[in-house]
């Protein structure tokens, strides 16, 4: 069998992930990251809110590691997660709807994280993440409203064929199940993490403002043709596709269609008008051989997005950016997220979605 490190949360699924692991007869290592996000000592999740990276967390991720009998270390990985932060700060102000899940995967996680691990002289990295890896292809976990294959894509091709995710054919029924059957009571009913684990409260313009207190984010609201409707207290409040929360009434049901960091102006108007025909990527990861013609697959834009047919056409030979163009024109393409390409369950690739394009007639 191999020498498996496993990313250890102190949540459920990375503690079922190490049984599951050690029960198939590999040797299993656990890691923990200290980020720093979460030093109170009183810790929130007691209460039934989410979050993660806790001194709490640390202390029941090695709890469980003992009950397994399995070594455990907690690496601080504070300085790296602070450049995570920062991007996310930044984004925002530049008008962008950041993905930080994506980056900590594909940089910390699997990048990082897996550079420590081979000092283990390990075999593989596991996580408790719901996706699959199956003869060195990364394809979506077999629970559709569990699977996070979106926030993997950004893992090298050469690591996927390192990776190991014990969850991706379960539930996450069947998985507090097992926790609960092999005695980990201490995880088997903790709530899940929040998608923006260093934001547990959801407020992340708040978050913003304290990482980058000099910045000066207020502007106006305008309609398409530059009519100002109003005033706002800082661009990082908004996303594109966003209806809910603007702060202002116009009388009509609007959506935020653009922000303009240079003018700090939030540009609303109707459903038909953020509707797009396709998209730029740039930073694009294929974990297939790109493609010299344009590829049919299905597209996802945002992590809850169903995905829409689309053909990939790569701009140009050796670059990491290539166009997308939707079969029907799609809502709310916000730049700053990713745009994953799929093919049945395997994942292709994906990249950061520079900018929509065209506008249907």
């Amino acid at each position: 069998m191999a020498r498996v490190v496993l990313a250890m949360s102190g949540g459920v699924d990375s503690s079922v992930s190490a049984h599951l692991l050690k029960q198939q007869g590999h040797e299993v290592i656990g890691l923990f990251m200290r980020t720093g996000t979460h030093t109170d000592e009183h810790d929130t999740r007691r209460e039934g809110k989410k979050g993660c990276c806790s001194a709490i967390d640390a202390g029941d991720a090695r709890r469980v590691a003992d009950r397994l009998d399995i070594p455990f270390y907690a690496l601080d990985f504070e300085n790296e997660f602070d450049r995570i932060i920062d991007y996310f700060a930044d984004e925002y102000l530049t008008g962008r709807t950041p993905n930080p899940c994506v980056v900590c995967n594909s940089w910390l996680k699997f990048g990082r994280l897996w550079q420590y691990g081979k000092q283990f002289d390990a075999d593989f990295i596991a996580t408790g993440h719901y996706a699959r890896v199956e003869n060195g292809e990364l394809h979506r976990a077999v629970d559709p409203d569990k699977d996070q294959s979106y926030v993997l894509y950004g893992i090298k091709r050469d690591v996927v064929r390192q990776l190991m995710f014990p969850l991706g054919g379960m539930h996450k029924s069947e998985v507090r199940a097992i926790a609960r059957e092999i005695g980990l009571g201490v995880v088997a009913d903790k709530p899940d993490s929040v998608e923006i684990c260093f934001v547990p409260d959801n407020d992340h313009a708040r978050l913003v403002r304290e990482r980058r207190p000099e910045a000066v984010t207020a502007g106006r609201f305008v309609d398409s043709a530059g009519n100002v409707l109003g005033e706002h207290d800082g661009i990082e409040r908004f996303t594109v596709g966003q209806r809910k929360g603007l702060g202002i009434a116009t009388g009509q049901r609007r959506f935020v269609l653009q922000i303009v960091p240079a003018t700090n102006e939030v540009v609303l108007g109707d459903r038909d008008e953020l509707l797009a025909t396709g998209l730029v990527a740039t930073g694009v990861n294929w974990l297939i051989d790109p493609p010299a013609d344009p590829l049919a697959c299905e597209v996802k834009i945002r992590y809850r997005h169903a995905g829409v047919t689309a053909t990939v056409q790569v701009r140009n030979e050796g670059e990491e950016s290539a166009v997308v163009r939707f079969a029907e024109p799609v809502a709310a393409v916000a730049p700053g997220q990713a745009a994953v390409f799929y093919s049945g369950t395997r994942v292709l690739g994906g990249g950061w979605i520079d900018h929509a394009e065209g506008t249907p007639r």
